[in-house]
């Protein structure tokens, strides 16, 4: 049984969920929307350009999860699928998913993402195993912190390790997609690299070593 990983945010959303959120909490009113926009655009940015400082970005983008109970939180999640999300899931992408499912691979999503965003995502595409970027909760509240190691990066890579010592899983005959130059720590230990509408550092290391480009959403 071979491992598929797919990473979410524009490889199999044709959008990125984790800065909708922070449109979605500016356009619900949650947030003060010049500040937070401001901050989520920059943010953004500087992951694109690949100097993100992901622990200034999860201070920031956990914090409005502190600010509310979670039954608040999950009913806005909710809104969030039907809104912003679910018309970001495409036909291809289902049929990527599903292709690996036929074949009896072991689905994984793997994302920078914050767990609270992702699973119902990942539940969404019927993938059992996601690897994310867990906001630490106590006593049922989240902090505003995070629980460990963030999945950006690097971090991907050591997040993944520990998740195959845990479970007794090898990358032998394993797989994964990815849009973004941040993914190549894990794309270069994978037996079967993908670049899915991949940004420019992507698509050029991708050609350098042959590596699948697939052209997953008709528009991104």
């Amino acid at each position: 049984m071979a491992l598929a990983i797919f990473d979410l945010d524009n490889t199999l959303l044709a959008g990125d969920s984790d800065y909708l959120w922070g449109t979605f909490l500016c356009d619900q009113g949650i947030v003060d929307r010049d500040l937070y926009e401001q901050e989520n655009r920059r943010f953004y940015q500087e992951y694109k350009e690949g100097r993100l400082d992901i622990i200034e970005f999860l201070q920031f983008s956990l914090y409005p999860l502190s600010q509310h109970p979670l039954d608040q939180l999950q009913q806005w999640h909710r809104q969030f699928m039907r809104q912003y999300i679910d018309p970001l899931i495409t036909a291809e992408a289902l049929a990527l998913v599903d292709e690996h499912r036929r074949k009896g691979d072991l689905l994984m999503i793997i994302t920078a993402t914050n767990a609270f965003v992702t699973a119902p995502i990942a539940e969404r595409f019927g993938i059992n195993h996601l690897i994310a970027t867990e906001p630490r909760i106590i006593e049922g509240r989240y902090t505003g912190e995070v629980a460990g190691e963030p999945s950006y990066r690097q971090g991907k890579v050591h997040r993944l390790e520990a998740w195959l010592q845990q479970h007794q899983q090898s990358l032998d005959g394993s797989w994964f997609y990815s849009d973004s130059h941040n993914d190549l720590p894990l794309l270069e230990r994978v037996e079967h690299p993908v670049a899915v509408n991949p940004d420019q550092a992507l698509e050029q290391r991708a050609q350098q070593h042959g590596w699948p480009i697939i052209r997953l959403h008709r528009k991104l």
